[in-house]
């Protein structure tokens, strides 16, 4: 009982009148963070919190509520939200009080889309310093609310890395990520099992790297990468990833074998960041014309998108290769090329050299129409820094992305709604409790964003004692 009275005396202490007054206008927009002025979020998100910058006290007006700003944040009570996301829109209006009166800003509105989101985000929370790879987890976010919760954190591997999470069209029972130095192996999580796989073979330049499901979730593509970095002293992208040599394999999750095409292990050309189409039978893929010696010629790398027919009854490719686009051309290059889940668009990220871009501040996000070839930015969405590693939801309304664009060091996860006729909506970031605050102490960057339908419920001991134990299944070469 004490407790409730505590807690209502903390409403009401939080809590304004909703016959409040204003007595006079600004003739400008809050400045707020995030900048939520004018997004679009689906119908299940968390409520967008949200921080007024100034120093003045303040207020927010949510339809005929009144909020009253704790150290300049605004925290929406969820039942509030909730029913507010019942609309199309809401309109949310700051007030300031300066000399004794209340004077509000432009409103602005939040739009809301029908279209819900997947219900949880997974991704890797690493220090953006090179150095700092001891510490890091595969997490996962309840986007409803503001739940986290750790997949597995490498304090309990010997502080290995652990990378390139991925899905079969998000089901989280159907999982793989690479374990690397102590413990180290590819991990296969299918509908309860866990396998540890050991994926170098005589055949391949290294083992298994970026992956990709195919649809069936009888197949994996990778690529295998023969990958070095450098740090630059004074050029403004930091960290350069680059490949010495690459080649893209498929591999089958019950032969435990490997297979590909002369046209996707070519000598003269570095191949890499496989994904499937949605109905199974293309494999795309960039690709760039070799070139040597590295690092000195890392900026003559440019990739184009590629793609190859696949043949899931028997593992066998076509006898073709199809430039989907070729931004060499244009003097560009792509990376990370993902479709929509009705095969219509494929989102991928465009930047001037090179294919991991995401330490290239010119990189942006751009989108192939699958139908007619066409090829145009994703308008609306990118910024003056990094946007780039991305994942469509499950009903392919949304896209996760990552995204410099606050402090140029930290990716932080953002959202965008894609329409059917491809076009994109302001993006807002990831939401949270005192969003400014959080952020301000949350010292990793957000790696590899994407979307699941439901909680990984994978135990993390039991991921521990499969590394730990077991001696690992050898990948073997399809003959």
């Amino acid at each position: 009982m004490r407790k409730f009275f505590l807690l209502l005396l903390l409403a009401l202490c939080l809590a304004c009148s909703r016959n409040v007054r204003s007595d006079g206008t600004l003739d400008s927009l809050p400045p707020i963070w995030p900048d939520y002025a004018g997004v679009t979020v689906p119908c299940n998100i968390a409520p967008l919190d949200f921080s007024y910058l100034g120093d003045e006290p303040c207020r927010l007006l949510v339809g005929d509520r009144c909020i009253k700003g704790k150290d300049g944040c605004f925290i929406v009570p969820k039942r509030l939200w909730r029913a507010q996301m019942a609309a199309d829109s809401l309109q949310l209006t700051v007030q300031v009080c300066r000399d004794g009166k209340w004077l509000s800003y432009q409103p602005f509105t939040v739009y809301v889309s029908r279209d819900e989101i997947d219900p949880w985000i997974s991704y890797r929370l690493i220090p953006p310093g090179y150095q700092g790879w001891q510490m890091m987890g595969l997490y996962q976010r309840e986007l409803a609310g503001y739940t986290e919760r750790a997949i597995i954190e490498n304090r309990l591997t010997g502080g290995n890395c652990m990378n390139c999470h991925t899905y079969c069209n998000g089901d989280p029972e159907k999982m793989v990520f690479h374990a690397r130095a102590s413990f180290g192996g590819t991990l296969l999580v299918n509908d309860g099992s866990i396998e540890k796989l050991n994926t170098k073979t005589d055949s391949t330049l290294s083992a298994l790297v970026y992956p990709y499901w195919h649809p069936s979730g009888d197949y994996i593509a990778f690529s295998v990468n023969k990958t070095l970095q450098v740090f630059h002293s004074h050029d403004p992208n930091r960290i350069e990833v680059y490949d010495e040599a690459s080649d893209v394999v498929v591999y089958n999750v019950h032969t435990h074998e490997i297979a590909w095409s002369p046209l996707t292990k070519a000598a003269d050309r570095f191949e890499t960041f496989p994904t499937f189409s949605p109905d199974g039978k293309w494999l795309y893929f960039c690709s760039a014309r070799a070139v040597a010696p590295m690092p000195q010629e890392y900026k003559g790398a440019k990739y184009g998108l590629y793609r190859i027919a696949f043949h899931p009854e028997d593992m066998t490719f076509g006898d073709e290769l199809e430039c989907v686009y070729d931004a060499p051309l244009e003097d560009k290059s792509v990376s990370f090329p993902r479709i929509s889940p009705d095969g219509r668009w494929l989102c991928f990220t465009r930047h001037g050299y090179g294919n991991f871009s995401i330490w290239h501040k010119d990189a942006d996000l751009w989108l192939v129409d699958l139908q007619d070839g066409s090829v145009r930015e994703l308008a609306g969405v990118n910024s003056d820094d990094v946007d780039s590693f991305h994942t469509w939801s499950s009903n392919g309304r949304w896209l996760v992305f990552s995204s410099r664009r606050d402090d140029g060091l930290y990716t932080k996860p953002y959202f965008t709604h894609v329409d059917a006729d491809g076009k994109a909506t302001k993006p807002f970031l990831l939401p949270q409790e005192n969003p400014l605050e959080f952020y301000k102490r949350r010292m990793e960057s957000y790696n590899l964003p994407a979307f699941t339908t439901g909680p990984v419920e994978t135990d993390a001991f039991d991921l521990v004692r499969t590394m730990r134990d077991d001696a690992g299944i050898n990948v073997t070469v399809k003959q």
